[in-house]
């Protein structure tokens, strides 16, 4: 393939992690990533905010022609919000259903621990890099001719190189 160029039509980063990571998700708890992704509007705001949906459990069928019996879907939450999961139950099950498209979950169990949601970790406090760094990542990109895509990958570098320690 040296010397072809690539053709075809771009395609999103977080489409192509989505197609990475779904089937892991799927193995390891039996959950989809735009479940995950779409937690806030399955449960609404209130909730999402101190709930996660940890995974699917699935009945194990003991032969082929066994009927289908739907799953218990894991929801972590922290403990002062499992009352409100508790009462709200019936109406998830039938959002998470909706979205999954069938009847997938038939209940739901609650593991109360201490959910921590992406944007409330904290950011790591990043060093000033030397112009050396600066320079080495202005050259690394300086190839790419599309200004956004250069400059997001000058801030990705700029973010990694500044969350090491300096040589």
């Amino acid at each position: 393939m040296a010397g072809k160029g690539w053709h075809g039509n771009p395609v999103a980063v977080s489409d192509l992690a989505t197609q990475i990571l779904d089937p892991v998700l799927r193995k390891r708890a039996g959950i989809s990533v735009g479940l995950v992704q779409s937690w806030e509007e399955i449960v609404g705001p209130r909730l999402a905010t101190r709930t996660r949906a940890e995974k699917i459990v699935w009945p194990r069928r003991m032969h082929e022609d066994d009927p289908f019996e739907p799953a218990t879907l894991i929801i972590a939450c922290e403990g002062s919000v499992a009352l409100h999961l508790q009462h709200e139950t019936g109406e998830i099950i039938s959002r998470v259903n909706s979205f999954l498209g069938f009847r997938a979950v038939g209940r739901i169990k609650i593991v109360q621990k201490p959910v921590v949601l992406a944007e409330q970790r904290r950011k790591p406090q990043l060093r000033q890099l030397t112009e050396p760094e600066k320079s080495d990542i202005a050259r690394t990109v300086g190839q790419i001719e599309d200004e956004g895509l250069r400059a997001s990958l000058e801030r990705l570098g700029a973010t990694i190189v500044g969350s090491r320690k300096p040589k």
